[in-house]
């Protein structure tokens, strides 16, 4: 057996580096379009109404029943398929394009529950206060419940977000080169040597990633709360 050489990680890291830019741009892709449809889905349960919620419901429940990597494959291999039916050829997409597309799909209904349970969270009764002074409902959301979700949403939106960026590791399984698929690369370029080598350098790299997702969120976090600490001391 070829024995471990620790400094051929740090030969590495400086290949993967620059593919950071693939997996941000992946995380970046999903959070807004997976926000935007979980924003939909949150609004459709609030709402309360009947079809909306249980359309909301239906599409929560199946997509949290399908692994990543299913529906990753289901999208690349049955997306452009399906809309060819109707005239529409994506086969020359790029592969983030399909990437984007499942993970957004996840995403959004993970981010549904995040904007729902943040909105409850918040009593009714500060709204209603608010616009009985005179604010519209829409300053009143604006000024006194946006504020406080966002702060109740941002510990669970982060870890929604670090499952996220673990997960989009599985892009490489079509092709994608992000810092999984570069590492992947390396490894067969090396005809399967280095292997342990290149999954710690990836593995520290996702380790930085999640420090300082942790970190700036955990001081977004801490901005925000500093106007109900003060009013709790008073």
């Amino acid at each position: 057996m070829r024995p471990f050489h620790p400094l051929f990680i740090f030969e590495v890291l400086p290949q993967l580096v620059p593919y950071l830019l693939v997996t941000a741009g992946i995380v970046i892709g999903t959070v807004f379009f997976g926000g935007l449809l979980g924003l939909v889905l949150a609004t459709a349960k609030i709402r309360r109404g009947k079809i909306g919620t249980a359309l909301a419901n239906i599409y929560i429940y199946v997509t949290r029943c399908v692994p990543s990597i299913v529906l990753l494959f289901i999208v690349y291999y049955g997306l452009p398929e399906f809309l060819l039916m109707f005239g529409i050829d994506i086969n020359n997409a790029g592969k983030g394009f399909f990437v984007i597309t499942t993970f957004s799909i996840l995403f959004a209904a993970n981010m549904s529950e995040v904007f729902r349970s943040s909105y409850e969270a918040v009593d009714r009764g500060q709204r209603e206060a608010a616009v009985s002074i005179g604010l519209t409902e829409f300053q009143a959301f604006r000024r006194i419940v946006l504020p406080q979700c966002i702060r109740v949403a941002i510990p669970n939106f982060t870890n929604t977000l670090i499952s996220l960026m673990k997960e989009g590791s599985l892009a490489y399984t079509i092709g994608l080169i992000d810092i999984m698929g570069k590492g992947q690369l390396i490894i067969g370029q090396n005809q399967g040597s280095y292997s342990l080598e290149v999954y710690l350098a990836l593995f520290i790299l996702y380790w930085i990633l999640t420090i300082m997702i942790e970190k700036g969120f955990g001081a977004i976090e801490r901005n925000l709360s500093k106007g109900k600490k003060l009013v709790a001391s008073i």
